[in-house]
């Protein structure tokens, strides 16, 4: 494969497993939860990835406990996100950005997201939709339609970084071209796969991905 060029006037990050690496703090935090509410681990875990907090915890307790159990899960979450680092090639790729129109749309709490930005040392967006912000979470695409809108574009101008399949699934139904990020979005429908971040560069007229780290490219399918 060779490098591509994806064109875009901006570009729209999930923060877990795209920008920051959490998935030791993400495991831990709610296996403990889990155990705490008699439940299995690695049931709750598969239910996790691209939902906002409150979505997963209440596939799990009654309707009159979700705002308290959500409650204890952000706790401890923030308790463990001392070990959160940045995903390969990140530190990288955002000093680029300067004057480029980007965001953060999360399915984690302000709170938590820009706790673990910092402790990545990915500088922060001026921009960051988070779970507090939509009124439905990922597959969902009103995220990603609220980033566009908040920076001026049309959602089909924006190009979204995603590893999961709840939010692939949200930003292309959003309008948006999406690059997955990780092996896992393989199992996806985003229009380009990469390992991580390393070597993804700004042009100023879009993001170019090397070789190198490209695991799928159907960009030009079709």
């Amino acid at each position: 494969m060779e490098d591509v060029f994806l064109p875009a006037r901006g570009l729209l990050f999930d923060n877990d497993g795209v920008l920051v690496d959490s998935e030791a703090s993400v495991v831990s935090s709610w296996s403990r939860w889990a155990v705490d509410h008699d439940l299995d681990p690695a049931e709750v875990m598969a239910a996790v990835p691209g939902r906002r907090a409150a979505d997963t915890v209440a596939l799990f307790v009654p309707a009159s406990d979700v705002p308290a159990s959500t409650e204890k899960i952000t706790r401890y979450e923030l308790e463990d996100v001392a070990g959160t680092t940045a995903v390969p090639g990140v530190l990288d790729l955002v000093p680029q950005l300067t004057g480029v129109p980007w965001a953060v749309v999360t399915s984690g709490v302000r709170e938590l997201a820009t706790a673990r930005l910092r402790a990545a040392g990915v500088p922060l967006p001026e921009m960051l939709v988070t779970a507090e912000d939509v009124s439905a979470g990922k597959p969902d695409p009103e995220g990603y339609i609220a980033g566009a809108r908040r920076l001026g574009l049309l959602p089909a101008d924006m190009l979204v970084l995603e590893d999961s399949a709840s939010g692939i699934a949200a930003g292309q139904t959003a309008g948006c071209r999406v690059v997955g990020v990780r092996p896992d979005a393989l199992r996806t429908t985003a229009d380009v796969v990469v390992r991580d971040l390393t070597g993804a560069r700004w042009t100023g007229g879009g993001l170019v991905l090397p070789a190198a780290a490209l695991l799928r490219d159907v960009s030009t399918a079709g």
